[in-house]
């Protein structure tokens, strides 16, 4: 073992656990590398609580297997809006509210799969095993909130840590394709999850991050039970089957001692398991409902309302307003004042109509003689965001409008409303079968010998005679694990006698920094590439946030927008408001006059060219919206973040394949002078990207300040509103103006 190592890994604990380990030594409870790795184990828990705790929202670079190949892809955790994103090129493709997290299965190598609620499980592979062991730990916080209803974060807006319930040393059967052996791990056990430690390798691979692995019990279908003999029992989930035993050391020597840890660990974990099986169940009234997009007029009249329409309405006729039916799901608009019971889908006859109260009239100042018209039902921006929002120096009274020909489009028709419901080789290998047959699968296109592998990883460019991006990201999914390097490190024979698979992990497991090597050459091809996608989407962004906070006709469109919104809902007894949400512009061609094909959209075109023509030019300011793209302001960011994170992995894994003599290898030496280069150059690229993301995110910070939005509206929805409203402004302009 390594001295140094050893006391730098000791000297970030605190006295109570070394004290911890060190009794478990003398116990002969651990070997002393069993040992170290409990304090690799505990300094990672420690390095994990303060990195992961400390912040609300992370984002890891991931692959996701589609269509029979890996995609790279972001992945982020967002504590803040409890919500996991999956973004592609700032793209926001996939998004997961918390709650649809079902479980999450760590699988071998870097790979897991994030099991959710009513669709189809993620199979993903980290990029690292540290990455992965920081997704599952804080999928697991996730997990365990859903489960017990207990607060995912933590009033700072930090996800909450999950408490050891019971934990010990325990023995895990492990087959190969040759023999079954026991490994020693420390377990622990939490509401939701077993986590296993490995402690019982050799320790020779220096570069292996400690073996975690976790159980799953939040999918309700696990079980426990005794095996034969008082120190064995299983556990049995949907994929596999687990068998440990409980180790006989100096402290449990007899075996009265080993059943009573062995009953304790069985009645602990079915008590969790039932715990976790009670909590799965489905709740009555959990599951959403969404329904397919209806026109805007379909909208149920809260039963006060009703009655109040009612009172104005000939009830004689029914057929012309079968056009004006109301769906059962839409609620009052945000503002509106809530004047009685809640919504019901009712069908009005003349002999039901029950008398107006005298109160009802009087709050609204009508009279049975006044012409209503159809309320606007917009999204109002709430009064706190006016003042510093262009709503709050808006004039909409200068706006002129032409109040007859609203009135004679969009005031309620004689008619009555119906309202109701709507309804293999025989060569013997010693590498693990499946994953051999895999691997061997790869090999036979790969036209590189065992002994070339060292010098290609010394080639950057695949140009210049260095592995294809293919080959690396496969060799990357066959790294060998710790514990296959224990096995072939204790191989003794010559290697042409081994299978070509085993002779290629003989020679991986030669390569001092294998993972971090092929890491690195990996990131090196993809960051240039990746910052010539991602730059012209940030400018794009800048740019039209630019546009949009110096355009002076667009706020002239929207203060004619909000007049004519205003008159209509006042007519319609409705309150006036200062401001409203740009999601309402989405609203205007769906709000229909007496003739079907003639809009709200329509008679703000007919208002602008009525008075201000010039208005109607305003996306000549907007050129930016022509054709925005999918990219947002959160997928953005996200893409950069993680950017910033590669190349500080470059960085640190120079620093550790770094010569440590002046006598290296001429192609060694070689290879290090053109990473510092490239690396100078890749931080210059990447300060310029960051500075330009940063500049994205204040400018669109400032935006939806100056339009009252909220901060966490994403610039995807925000931007496609003004897009679509061009858009549909412009086809409303030929029709009225042809």
């Amino acid at each position: 073992m390594d001295n140094t190592r050893t006391q730098d890994t000791f000297s970030q604990l605190n006295q109570e656990k070394i004290l911890k380990i060190m009794n478990m030594v003398k116990n002969k409870e651990v070997s002393i590398e069993g040992a170290l790795r409990l304090a690799q184990k505990e300094v990672y828990a420690e390095k994990d609580s303060h990195d992961l705790l400390t912040g609300s929202q992370f984002n890891f670079s991931i692959y996701k297997y589609k269509h029979y190949r890996w995609q790279k892809r972001i992945l982020q955790i967002d504590f803040n809006t409890k919500t996991i994103f999956n973004i592609e090129k700032g793209i926001i493709k996939k998004q997961f509210p918390f709650s649809q997290v079902k479980a999450c299965e760590d699988t071998e190598r870097r790979r897991f799969s994030i099991v959710f609620h009513g669709r189809q499980d993620y199979e993903l592979e980290a990029v690292s095993l540290d990455d992965k062991r920081k997704i599952i730990y804080l999928l697991s916080r996730v997990i365990q909130s859903n489960l017990y209803k207990r607060p995912a974060e933590t009033c700072s807006g930090r996800p909450a840590e999950c408490d050891v319930v019971h934990e010990g040393l325990l023995d895990l059967q492990q087959n190969t394709f040759t023999s079954t052996e026991w490994v020693k791990y420390l377990v622990q056990l939490r509401e939701g999850e077993l986590t296993l430690y490995c402690i019982g390798l050799g320790g020779k691979n220096e570069t292996a991050d400690p073996m975690t692995n976790r159980i799953d019990l939040s999918g309700g279908d696990v079980t426990v039970s005794k095996e034969n003999g008082c120190s064995t029992f299983s556990i049995q989930t949907k994929e596999h089957n687990y068998l440990f035993r409980i180790p006989f050391t100096v402290q449990n020597n007899r075996p009265e001692d080993v059943s009573k840890l062995q009953n304790e660990w069985v009645l602990l974990i079915e008590r969790y398991c039932q715990l976790c099986k009670d909590a799965s169940l489905p709740q009555e009234g959990s599951q959403g409902c969404t329904s397919s997009e209806v026109d805007y007029e379909d909208f149920t009249v809260p039963l006060n309302e009703q009655k109040e329409e009612a009172l104005y309405l000939d009830v004689s006729s029914t057929t012309a307003s079968l056009n004006e039916s109301s769906s059962p799901h839409t609620k009052p608009a945000e503002g509106e004042e809530a004047l009685a019971s809640p919504a019901l889908p009712l069908s009005i006859s003349k002999a039901e109509v029950p008398p107006a109260p005298p109160a009802l009239l009087q709050g609204y100042s009508l009279s049975p003689s006044t012409k209503r018209t159809k309320a606007f039902h917009w999204d109002v921006v709430p009064c706190d965001k006016i003042q510093k929002s262009v709503w709050g120096s808006c004039e909409p009274s200068k706006r002129k409008i032409d109040v007859s020909r609203l009135c004679d489009q969009f005031q309620i028709q004689d008619t009555a409303i119906v309202l109701g419901n709507e309804p293999s080789v025989n060569q013997h290998i010693m590498l693990d079968q499946k994953v051999a047959h895999n691997f061997n699968i790869f090999l036979k296109s790969f036209r590189v010998k065992p002994s070339e592998l060292k010098e290609k990883l010394y080639i950057i460019h695949e140009e210049s005679g260095g592995l294809t991006d293919e080959q690396i990201t496969a060799l990357r999914r066959y790294m060998p694990t710790p514990k296959d390097a224990e096995r072939y490190q204790s191989f003794k024979g010559s290697p042409s006698e081994l299978h070509v698979v085993d002779q290629f992990m003989l020679e991986m497991c030669k390569i001092p920094y294998l993972g971090q090597r092929l890491d690195l050459l990996l990131t090196l091809r993809e960051l240039p590439q990746s910052m010539r996608d991602l730059e012209p989407l940030i400018n794009q962004k800048i740019q039209a946030s630019k546009q949009l906070q110096s355009s002076q006709k667009f706020v002239g469109v929207l203060e004619y927008v909000l007049a004519i919104g205003n008159h209509l809902n006042e007519k319609a007894g409705k309150q006036k408001v200062k401001g409203f949400r740009l999601s309402s512009l989405t609203k205007l061609p769906l709000l229909r006059g007496k003739e079907r094909t003639f809009t709200l959209l329509h008679a703000l075109v007919e208002q602008i060219f009525l008075h201000e023509p010039d208005l109607a030019k305003f996306s000549h300011e907007l050129t930016e919206f022509e054709a925005v793209s999918d990219a947002s302001v959160k997928g953005l960011s996200a893409e950069v973040d993680v950017l910033k994170k590669e190349l500080e992995n470059i960085i640190q894994c120079r620093r550790l394949i770094k010569p440590k003599t002046i006598k290296a290898a001429p192609q060694e030496s070689q290879f290090c002078r053109e990473l510092k280069d490239l690396i100078q150059k890749y931080e210059g690229d990447l300060s310029q990207l960051s500075k330009r993301c940063d500049e994205m995110k204040k400018l669109y910070s400032n935006i939806l300040v100056k339009f009252g939005e909220p901060q966490d509206l994403d610039s995807e929805e925000l931007f496609g509103w003004i897009s679509s409203f061009i858009s549909e402004f412009r086809k409303a302009c030929a029709e009225v103006m042809p």
